[in-house]
């Protein structure tokens, strides 16, 4: 028995402590003012700062946690609760960029293409279908995450496969979408340091819900690299983890390849991307081209 009133006595204490807190963080400012009938009132907005509520007797001893009395508490005005919200809204956003920037480091992605967005994306006659389709794909991620539906972007180099591949890549991760981007050539480099043990790199890159792998075909063609590059595609098939491959190769290369080596790995990414080709003049080109033009008027004087 007496031990129950050594606990009531100690939350009595806590409850006591809790409302000084509150009334200390509540005293009135320049301008507050207090109504007719004796409620502390915020000057800026015209809001009481205070309600009264039925509570425990603080003062009654022994504490009986059923005898109320009527008391003022301090509470929020319109103003302060509003001060409040925008506070905890920019302290939310804040994480949340702390959290799309760790994704971002998290990404293996180039440095060069961590600003490709669709606004940047350069339309041309050759790549407007394309540009609808990566952008559908990015929108409705949730649902090509749900198929397990990934893309295959082939075609000449410089076309723009790459980019449109990381512009999906930024508008996931922006929507805090765990997303890896490498090469198969840094990432069979990568899985040298583990060895042995594939598997628990492939795990970790099972853990980004869509991976995007850039150059398929530029890697060795040793009996090892393409039995990693194999169990890489088909450990996202068996997860149930979309990819995106980007390749030079053409299609009809890729069906018609008679090396059984590589018609498996075809076949799989076949059975899981839907394939895009990239046409146009290269951009790589295009730029190198410029560049040059600029270049010669310069070292002209023009």
């Amino acid at each position: 028995m007496q031990s129950g009133v050594v606990q009531m006595d100690d939350m009595s204490g806590i409850m006591k402590s809790i409302i000084k807190s509150a009334e200390a963080a509540n005293k009135p400012e320049e301008g507050d003012y207090y109504d007719e009938d004796g409620f502390l009132v915020c000057g800026n907005c015209h809001t009481r700062r205070q309600v009264e509520i039925d509570m425990p007797d603080l003062e009654r001893v022994p504490f009986d946690p059923d005898a109320k009395v009527r008391k003022k508490v301090p509470v929020s005005c319109r103003c302060r609760a509003e001060k409040q919200r925008r506070l905890e809204l920019r302290e939310q956003q804040e994480k949340e960029l702390q959290a799309i920037e760790a994704l971002k480091k998290q990404s293996l992605m180039d440095e060069r293409l961590r600003s490709a967005t669709f606004d940047h994306f350069k339309k041309t006659e050759y790549n407007a279908w394309n540009l609808k389709l990566c952008l559908r794909f990015a929108e409705h991620f949730d649902e090509m995450l749900e198929k397990n539906q990934g893309l295959l972007f082939y075609g000449g180099v410089g076309t723009g496969k790459t980019f449109a591949a990381a512009c999906i890549a930024n508008y996931l991760l922006d929507h805090r979408v765990p997303v890896v981007m490498t090469s198969f050539v840094k990432l069979l480099d990568t899985m040298k340091g583990f060895q042995s043990d594939d598997q628990a790199m492939i795990a970790k890159l099972n853990k980004a819900k869509l991976l995007i792998i850039d150059d398929l075909g530029a890697e060795r063609s040793t009996d090892t690299a393409l039995e990693k590059v194999y169990n890489i595609v088909d450990s996202r098939y068996r997860a149930k983890r979309p990819v995106i491959l980007t390749t030079n190769l053409g299609i009809d290369e890729m069906k018609e390849t008679l090396d059984i080596r590589y018609s498996r790995i075809y076949d799989r990414i076949f059975e899981m991307c839907y394939p895009m080709q990239f046409k146009g003049q290269s951009w790589r080109k295009v730029e190198a081209a410029y560049r040059f033009d600029e270049m010669r008027k310069f070292l002209e004087g023009n």
